[in-house]
């Protein structure tokens, strides 16, 4: 991340992490991006949800029961954990081009399925010596992504975060395969269980990079790029992520974007960039700049997700 051509932002980002490794996405959290010039219609909740909507079946979205925008269930992105194993059909573990973020390194081990759950857990432990040589000691977490792209849609899952002070997230990306290009990545949402300042901060973003390098890691040389625009918004909720399940969705439009909290809308934004096909991506990391570390005897912890469902538009 410290390449000669693109040190305008390298040095945003490891100015403030101190670490090569960390994802450029992140770059945003600092307050070093720049902030979307291009006029966008944005809107965030300020307090409660309300009188969220009741489940009624599983068939459509919770914020939409009665199906009136007419979704229709997208099984290639729909999965109920309901096996033994994970469903190497519609998801790879880790994520193509990123190892984790330090100091934890995603670990395969981490990322399993049982009691109709699929869990990413965190856990305090040594990690091989040419991951050591990386940045990476004393933690592991976990990571996977859909074998199928996500697009315009509706996506939801039950999930409860990491009863630690990890980074559970839920967000879509591409792979980053080392070639140049424009690039967005869509985070739903980026929560801890027991965060440094004890705010349980809804974290939501919107990015996009132009003509960046398709490594999450920047390390390699190409065309100077300075460009990252990115749409932050956060939620306060009134209650901790890891004391119990709750519903978290998010509907892809071409116009625009919604995100929920329990069938409730918490935010809304123009889709100013956001129409390329990501991969849908689900991770526990350590995040020491927004969370802070860890305490050891929170670990192992484990951010348990009940099901992702997606839908698509007839």
């Amino acid at each position: 991340m410290n390449i000669k051509c693109i040190a305008a932002l390298v040095a945003a980002v490891v100015g403030i992490t101190g670490c090569a490794n960390q994802p450029v996405r992140r770059a945003g959290a600092t307050g070093k991006a720049r902030e979307d010039k291009r006029p966008a219609t944005t809107w965030t909740r300020a307090g409660s949800l309300g009188d969220p909507p009741k489940a009624v079946t599983d068939a459509f979205p919770l914020s939409d029961q009665q199906n009136k925008e007419g979704w229709i269930k997208f099984e290639p992105l729909t999965d109920e954990f309901e096996g033994r194993d994970l469903d190497l059909k519609k998801w790879k573990l880790g994520i193509v081009g990123w190892n984790g973020r330090s100091p934890a390194m995603f670990s395969d081990k981490n990322v399993t399925v049982s009691h109709g759950k699929l869990h990413l857990a965190m856990r305090k432990e040594k990690v091989p010596p040419e991951y050591e040589q990386q940045g990476f000691h004393d933690y592991t977490s976990a990571a996977l992504h859909s074998t199928a792209l996500a697009h315009y849609g509706y996506y939801e899952v039950k999930a409860k975060a990491m009863n630690s002070g990890g980074s559970s997230a839920f967000w879509f990306a591409i792979d980053y395969d080392g070639k140049w290009g424009d690039i967005t990545e869509i985070d739903v949402f980026e929560i801890c269980g027991k965060p440094k300042d004890n705010r349980n901060t809804y974290n939501m973003n919107l990015h996009a990079w132009k003509d960046g390098p398709r490594r999450i890691d920047w390390v390699e040389p190409g065309p100077a790029s300075n460009e990252h625009l990115e749409m932050h918004a956060e939620w306060e909720a009134p209650w901790r992520f890891a004391d119990d399940f709750h519903v978290y969705g998010f509907e892809w439009g071409k116009d625009e974007v919604k995100y929920y909290v329990d069938g409730v809308v918490v935010r809304t934004a123009e889709n100013t960039r956001w129409h390329s096909p990501l991969h849908l991506t689900l991770d526990s990391e350590t995040f020491p700049f927004w969370f802070g570390m860890p305490d050891d005897k929170d670990l192992p912890s484990t951010f348990s997700i009940e099901y992702v469902r997606a839908w698509k538009k007839k």
